[in-house]
């Protein structure tokens, strides 16, 4: 064969056409980047070469050409051995590149050997290329399916970079609320102890209150017995006046004297009565104004109910002079000592019966002086087994349904703005309920 011949010309065309199709099959400029530049320089030079061959004539080498260009291929399938059908693509070129680079030998070498073994020759170049189809397919498969597995972990990358990203976000939604957690917990805390210094004040204003009702009863309380002490007092200055006269005389009566001095001793023994009626009364106010200890006395819960109930009436009126109403006592005699902590219970005592007048005496307005109605309020006591019942009565407004499951909620009162609180019966439910484990019931009608 001619070397410069079309059919020699014909072998590089082919050999190059190989090359490129195996080049853009196997995608060597993205798996081969560094060899680009040299390929595009190598066409251009084979083309340079195939053109002055047959434009002049020019006797060039094609065939080493051509088996140059195999070569090169062949390394360069090697090179991408890691790439599963670049190894097919090789398996499937070497029969026929060594068939072919054999016979075309032995051709220009042993033209008589290879006339003798011509068919033999041929029909294994023959099977080689039937070789090279089959697995060209097979690398063509292995090719889809490495393909459509990059676009299934390229997929997958995408989706756990979204996933990623999705993640970095919720972190950062997570670690905004968080903070906005930890400000409004923050907050929370701040307004917590706020509410707890404002409730300590609510607290301290209802003692305060309560000591003002207990103040003004007191003051009327206790100018009963200091009108007595008084009173037996001056009593006691005449007869002992009295008495130095009689001494003085020439001639004394001691019948007279000892009348004087019986008189004089029964004086100073109410004085002393209603001395100690006004210290008790004192020290119910001391007992009432200073902080709760928490201790419990054995206390006498009968002489507490009817010492608070005249100071809370008392108190009552010192606001409204006009204001009447009956109480009455029913004190069970049997109770004896009681062990509670007193001034806790006197709290609770005078709230009761403040409440207690302060509804008779708001029915009393709303009946009008000739009504007939009389406000009365009763209290009694009694022993039922290992517990002491104390019942506070009034013939009042009484109360609705709906007040009476509200009546122990804190800062809940019927009473008009700037009146009550709204801590005086939820302080004392506290006080019998959690302070001595008892209860603190309300039975009421309204308008009864």
């Amino acid at each position: 064969m001619n070397p410069s011949s079309p059919e020699g010309i014909g072998t590089v065309l082919l050999a190059a056409g190989a090359f490129q199709f195996a080049r853009r099959f196997l995608d060597t400029p993205t798996r081969l980047p560094d060899w680009e530049p040299y390929f595009k320089r190598g066409w251009v030079l084979i083309g340079l070469l195939i053109g002055a061959s047959a434009l002049f004539s020019i006797t060039l080498a094609n065939g080493w050409v051509a088996l140059g260009l195999s070569l090169l291929f062949v390394y360069m399938l090697w090179q991408l051995k890691a790439f599963q059908p670049s190894r097919t693509v090789l398996l499937a070129v070497a029969p026929f590149l060594l068939l072919w680079i054999l016979g075309s030998f032995l051709e220009y070498y042993a033209p008589k050997y290879y006339e003798a073994n011509d068919d033999f020759i041929d029909n294994s170049i023959g099977f080689s290329t039937i070789w090279l189809g089959t697995f060209l397919l097979i690398a063509s498969r292995q090719k889809k399916t490495l393909v459509k597995q990059e676009q299934e972990r390229a997929l997958e990358a995408e989706q756990r970079r979204i996933i990623e990203a999705k993640k970095q976000e919720l972190e950062y939604l997570v670690a905004e609320r968080t903070a906005e957690i930890t400000l409004q917990k923050e907050e929370l805390e701040h307004a917590l102890v706020e509410l707890k210094t404002t409730q300590n004040q609510l607290i301290q204003s209802e003692k305060m209150a309560s000591l003002g009702e207990l103040t003004a009863g007191i003051a009327h309380e206790i100018q009963n017995p200091l009108n007595f002490v008084n009173n037996f007092a001056e009593v006691s200055i005449e007869l002992i006046d009295e008495l130095a006269d009689e001494q003085a005389k020439a001639h004394r009566d001691p019948e007279l004297e000892a009348d004087l001095l019986v008189d004089l001793k029964q004086n100073l023994q109410k004085i002393n009565h209603h001395g100690g009626r006004a210290s008790s009364i004192v020290k119910g106010m001391l007992q009432h104004s200073r902080a709760s200890t928490g201790q419990r006395e054995a206390t006498d819960l009968n002489a507490l109910c009817d010492e608070y109930l005249r100071l809370a009436y008392h108190g009552l009126r010192a606001k409204d002079k006009t204001f009447n109403a009956l109480f009455t006592v029913d004190l069970d005699a049997n109770l004896g000592q009681v062990s509670v902590v007193p001034q806790d219970i006197s709290r609770v005592l005078l709230n009761l019966f403040t409440n207690a007048f302060y509804a008779v005496q708001q029915r009393q307005k709303q009946a009008g002086s000739e009504s007939g109605y009389q406000p009365t309020v009763r209290v009694s006591t009694r022993c039922a087994g290992s517990e002491v019942v104390i019942k506070v009565i009034d013939n009042g407004t009484g109360m609705s349904e709906e007040v009476q499951q509200k009546i122990f909620q804190p800062f809940f009162t019927t009473k008009p703005t700037g009146e009550g609180t709204g801590l005086g019966l939820s302080l004392a439910y506290e006080i019998i309920t959690k302070g001595h484990q008892g209860s603190l019931k309300v039975a009421s009608k309204e308008g009864d």
